[in-house]
């Protein structure tokens, strides 16, 4: 990891987050605490309320209550530029398509240390390309956003939060659209890194290999909170998924790996 690239981990609370949308209660009352430099992961089926639950923390949603502080401080009271040079985002859509070229994307992450129209200096520039090599689209630089494929889109985006140099990291599904090989190398850039970050994942095999601990989110309410080894048991899957699972710690790793063995009904 490039030297520029490496931001001061920051805290992160969720305290007591509701979000109820045209009358359906879609977050109930969800605290959750993540320490300075743990990654953790924010899992559950499909509907659980995980995405709504990481937009209140990027200001996309307003919660209907509760509170989502960054280094104590509330986000929602806090200046944007301010809030983006500690909070960087990447959102399970790709928000449309940009009229600019991957270089220009991901110099957008470095626009909340600039003043107003200021152009990108030598150090903007090298924050950018050590970015874009992180994520391996040093190669797409000068190509069209809109042109990519979803894959290529995704690894990007990340690399715009990257630029930005943030203590704190929410991705959303960062996974999605990638192949193996670039969804392990994400996460594992993720890890790396050092920031905090809450990543909502639905493989729970790589969130069980890359997440100090997972969140368990089901109809809008915390489950469970603990280490991949604490929270990934038959019985939670069983109660959650609706499927019959086996887990196992893999003898090489010492993680624990799961397998579905058929559906279940309970």
């Amino acid at each position: 990891m490039t030297d520029t690239l490496e931001p001061g981990p920051g805290a992160l609370d969720i305290d007591a987050v509701s979000v109820v949308i045209d009358g359906r209660s879609l977050v109930r009352d969800v605290s959750l605490t993540v320490v300075p430099g743990e990654v953790v992961g924010l899992v559950g089926p499909n509907g659980a309320g995980k995405s709504t639950l990481l937009r209140t923390v990027y200001r996309a949603l307003r919660p209907t209550s509760g509170r989502v502080l960054v280094d104590g401080d509330d986000v929602w009271r806090m200046p944007g530029k301010r809030l983006a040079r500690r909070l960087a985002a990447v959102p399970q859509d790709h928000a449309g398509d940009f009229d600019l070229t991957v270089h220009e994307v991901v110099a957008m992450g470095r626009t909340p240390h600039k003043r107003p129209f200021e152009g990108d200096g030598s150090d903007d520039r090298a924050i950018v390309t050590a970015a874009l090599t992180e994520l391996g689209t040093a190669h797409l630089a000068d190509a069209p956003f809109d042109r990519l494929s979803g894959g290529e889109k995704q690894r990007v985006l990340i690399a715009r939060a990257l630029a930005q140099q943030a203590g704190t990291m929410v991705l959303d599904e960062p996974t999605n659209h990638l192949d193996l090989r670039h969804q392990l190398d994400t996460l594992r850039l993720v890890r790396h890194l050092g920031t905090t970050a809450v990543v909502a994942l639905h493989d729970l095999n790589l969130a069980a290999t890359f997440c100090d601990r997972l969140c368990v989110l089901d109809g809008g309410r915390v489950v469970t909170t603990g280490t991949p080894g604490e929270v990934l048991t038959p019985e939670l899957l069983a109660e959650v998924y609706r499927v019959e699972a086996d887990v196992r710690e893999h003898p090489r790793t010492g993680v624990p790996q799961v397998t579905l063995l058929s559906g279940y009904e309970p």
